[in-house]
């Protein structure tokens, strides 16, 4: 008896205690909850030089992201061939969310053999239709657009080409009537014609006056270039357009006539007729606003406030920078939306709180900075275009025109390296170091050498 009492009252005291346990648990086991800090959303960047990395950071500023978004960038230069390879990796490793392209291979990553890397921008959830409302240069959406019709690049920059002349001179040529006038003078070298015959015509006015028209055949290259009705690539098979074939001739015309001052553009001989100390005074180069901000402005010396801008007698396009989305961009929603956000607010915002109109009135880094022109024309009808260098004359309408104009739908991947070739064969054959059949042959042969292109 005592020992199951013994039992009982043993039992008791374990539920006892477990009901005393249960009861007191919570107050020894509770803690306070801590709030996890986000992530930061990381994204990775390749770009060729400083300038995208800068706008880049200029939206995580300007929008308070610092806590929010890392930003990785990788900057390459484009010589010696560095950059593409590069990119090319880290694009098969899923490893780039955003990425330049400049113009002279651009069309690899929109069209050709890294065109699938490129993630849409409508999947990045940006609305497309913006193009047309902000009115972007056609030719950037052409050459922005793969070819199963979606939009993967765009560009911030307008980059079509006007006849940039020096106003002394052009009076110097046909008198009074030419001064502070680019509309006479665009009617003097055959503006809108799309032609070279007025343009041959004052050529030998110019001449007669002592002045070349232009530099060197480099500078009207652009414009033959961009204004062939075919590209160098038809259906996999190289192919040599009437107009692009026609510049040996015409550069022939140009040495023979004595038109130019024979420089090679990028050259001490070519920066030198922008200051106007080479061995004849230099009318004009064709070229983009960029060419007047970043390269004439630099080597014009005492020509600066003496030059004017005019519509070209040829539609043409040079240079510019696209911005892509990789496919590691669409890894997640808080990375998409950041992606999607600063592609939109580098291209398509037409706001003067968008990219475009503080790169339209230089005001990006603050007042005083460098104007360009930008793909948007929305964003150029309601900025101020005046430039010094231009004696005060507003450069946006020309170039405006000139950006409508452009073709963006006759380039290829491979238009670097065969221009080159070809210039170099048109250079021998001017000085008389080889025929005209010789040049011709040599592309072709370069062409078959050197790249994956079939060539008959």
């Amino acid at each position: 008896m005592k020992r199951t009492l013994a039992i009982l009252l043993a039992i008791m005291m374990l539920f006892s205690f477990a009901a005393c346990a249960k009861q007191e648990a919570p107050a020894d086991t509770t803690t306070p909850t801590e709030t996890a800090e986000p992530e930061k959303v990381t994204i990775n960047l390749y770009a060729f030089t400083d300038e995208v990395p800068g706008m880049v950071e200029k939206y995580i500023e300007k929008n308070d992201l610092g806590d929010k978004v890392e930003l990785n960038t990788t900057v390459i230069a484009t010589t010696d061939g560095a950059y593409q390879p590069a990119l090319d990796q880290a694009l098969a490793n899923g490893e780039v969310d955003i990425y330049a392209a400049e113009s002279a291979f651009v069309l690899k990553y929109t069209q050709g053999d890294a065109a699938d890397y490129a993630a849409p921008y409508e999947d990045l959830g940006i609305d497309v239709s913006q193009v047309d409302s902000a009115k972007i240069a056609p030719y950037s959406v052409e050459i922005g657009t793969r070819g199963d019709g979606k939009l993967v690049g765009l560009g911030y920059q307008a980059t079509g080409c006007c006849f940039i002349y020096r106003d002394d001179l052009a009076q110097e040529i046909w008198g009074e009537e030419a001064k502070d006038n680019p509309d006479f003078v665009a009617e003097k070298i055959g503006a809108g014609t799309g032609s070279w015959d007025t343009f041959k015509v004052a050529a030998d006015e110019a001449k007669a006056k002592g002045i070349a028209i232009v530099s060197g055949d480099g500078d009207v290259w652009h414009a033959i270039e961009n204004s062939s009705k075919e590209p160098w690539i038809v259906d996999g098979k190289f192919n040599i357009p009437a107009e692009r074939e026609a510049f040996i001739d015409f550069s022939k015309e140009l040495y023979d006539n004595d038109w130019t001052n024979k420089t090679q553009d990028w050259s001490e001989a070519w920066y030198a007729d922008m200051a106007g100390t080479g061995e004849k005074p230099v009318l004009g180069f064709y070229g983009p606003a960029w060419l007047i901000n970043y390269v004439m402005a630099g080597n014009a010396g005492d020509t600066a406030g003496k030059w004017r801008v005019c519509e070209s007698n040829i539609g043409c396009l040079w240079g510019g920078t696209w911005i892509l989305a990789g496919q590691g961009a669409l890894a997640d929603d808080a990375k998409k939306e950041v992606v999607a956000d600063i592609i939109e607010w580098i291209t398509l915002d037409t706001s003067e709180d968008g990219l475009q109109y503080a790169w339209a009135n230089g005001t990006l880094n603050g007042e005083g900075g460098t104007k360009d022109t930008v793909a948007s024309n929305v964003v150029m009808d309601k900025s101020d275009g005046t430039l010094d260098f231009l004696g005060g004359q507003d450069m946006f309408k020309p170039f405006q025109a000139a950006n409508d104009g452009a073709n963006g739908r006759v380039l290829t991947q491979y238009d670097e390296t065969i221009n080159n070739y070809w210039r170099g064969y048109v250079r021998q054959y001017c000085a008389g170091e080889i025929t005209r059949e010789e040049a011709i042959e040599g592309l072709k042969g370069d062409v078959a050498d050197n790249l994956d292109v079939e060539v008959e």
